[in-house]
């Protein structure tokens, strides 16, 4: 996708999103995106106008289990909102390019920050199964970028520094909501892989020697483009298993989300503080 052509389909995707909320609607101060079974969330909000990802123009469908397609806008705990309850990934075959849609309607409805939310494994045997992560840096190993082809200087620059990508205050603020609800929240480095197939224990040899704490298949394009049009990023892994090698289950899509609905509450009651706290 040409980054003109996707820069009208952000155009439309956003007045979309206006015509239907019509006289209710209010520009979100925060957008939020929720993975693999932890869309949830998106049933706490208030006020809300909800379209499904097919009836906004340019935004990739998915097929996975554990993804409800659809944008829902409204307020959580006294914040404007938007929130994305799943995604679409590129193992689906769907062009990187096409990932920069969402997260820039999510910026051009007036977002000026991003929560992400994924199912990941763990490197790290003191975050297991249930718990929560708090990504501060990736390595993204799937092959691809979304800002990849000809830039647009009105969203972006060419070249994006990331060495700040994932904001320190509103990590801080993630901390600070996640003592205030008991629930521990390790931190670490997400590594992206393609998919769809799960690691080897080779790889996750690998990976841990590059220095990577948790492992999936999402998440970084959103924070490619996420900082490339300006939006504050903050992001949270769910983990559902110990990564291939370090533990004795069979992984499976199945067994990511059982184990993701166990961390879903965990990870709404923190979240559900962290948009509080901002409000």
């Amino acid at each position: 996708m040409s980054d003109t052509r996707a820069k009208t389909l952000t155009t439309a995707a956003a007045d979309a999103v206006r015509e239907a909320a019509g006289d209710a609607f209010v520009a979100p101060r925060l957008g939020l995106v929720l993975g693999s079974g932890l869309g949830g969330l998106a049933d706490s909000v208030e006020h809300a106008t909800a379209i499904p990802y097919a009836d906004l123009p340019g935004f990739p469908v998915g097929s996975v289990v554990g993804h409800a397609g659809r944008l829902v806008l409204g307020t959580l705990e006294g914040t404007p909102v938007v929130v994305l309850q799943g995604r679409a990934h590129l193992y689906e075959g769907i062009p990187a390019s096409d990932l920069a849609v969402p997260t820039r309607t999510v910026r051009a409805l007036g977002a000026e920050t991003l929560v992400l939310t994924n199912a990941a494994g763990s490197l790290n045997p003191e975050a297991g199964p249930g718990e929560l992560m708090a990504l501060n840096d990736h390595i993204n190993l799937m092959g691809a970028n979304p800002l990849m082809g000809p830039n647009d200087d009105a969203i972006g620059p060419r070249f994006v520094g990331l060495g700040d990508a994932y904001d320190l205050d509103l990590r801080t603020a993630l901390h600070a909501a996640a003592e205030a609800e008991g629930i521990d929240l390790h931190e670490g480095v997400y590594l992206a892989v393609a998919g769809p197939s799960f690691e080897t224990p080779a790889e996750i040899r690998a990976f841990k020697v590059l220095g990577a704490d948790a492992v999936g298949m999402s998440t970084v394009p959103e924070v490619l483009v996420a900082r490339h049009c300006g939006l504050r990023v903050a992001a949270v892994s769910a983990i559902t298993n110990l990564a291939e090698g370090l533990g004795a289950e069979v992984l499976t899509h199945e067994h990511t989300l059982q184990n993701a609905a166990r961390a879903a509450e965990k990870l709404q009651r923190v979240l559900r503080r962290f948009v509080k706290d901002l409000a």
